[in-house]
């Protein structure tokens, strides 16, 4: 469902409305344009701009787009019916600054600091695209792999370690964005 929240703008178009799950936290700043969908307890912090205009973009739960992120999606064309919607699972983890575009984030998939990711490239689960770096046009990083550069490509393996620490900057967006929505709350 989707409510009015204190500085965000949200703007139909083409007969499509953003529809955010009531737990979820959209913060001051953000723009949320046509078929957006936002599942339960995910967030998406200060300055983020979700347009879907052309396609969908559709969220998780538990999943966070941190602050300045600018998230698109692409329209069906000649060859390419299905177009390249935006698909973001649950859990994932989408880090300041993102540029996403048309692609498919499995859950607990990571995205790094000014990290892109192109059209139809996917990001498996528990697989992380480094800091800085720009996935391009229909790349697979397969699940628990790290790939960074630009373009980028396989670094390594992603160990246990990573992966729990991935877990644990989830629960902590989770649990900020609580107090988050309280403080903003608490200025109407």
């Amino acid at each position: 469902m989707t409510i009015a929240r204190p500085g965000v703008t949200i703007v139909p178009i083409h007969g499509k409305m953003p529809r955010i799950h009531d737990s979820a936290f959209v913060a001051p700043g953000c723009t949320l344009i046509g078929d957006v969908t936002i599942g339960a307890e995910s967030s998406i912090w200060y300055n983020c701009v979700l347009r879907a205009d052309v396609s969908r973009i559709v969220i998780g739960d538990r999943t966070n787009v941190q602050d300045g992120s600018v998230l698109h999606c692409d329209p069906e064309r000649p060859g390419d019916p299905d177009g390249s919607p935006l698909i973001i699972g649950d859990d994932v983890l989408i880090g300041h600054m993102a540029m996403i575009h048309g692609c498919l984030i499995k859950n607990r998939g990571f995205v790094g600091l000014g990290a892109i990711a192109m059209n139809k490239a996917v990001i498996g689960s528990d697989a992380m695209l480094a800091a800085g770096a720009m996935l391009t046009e229909g790349k697979v990083i397969a699940a628990r792999e790290l790939w960074g550069g630009r373009p980028a490509r396989k670094m390594r393996d992603l160990d246990d370690a990573a992966i729990a620490g991935m877990r644990m900057g989830v629960a902590h967006y989770a649990e900020n964005a609580k107090a988050h929505a309280k403080a903003v709350s608490d200025l109407t």
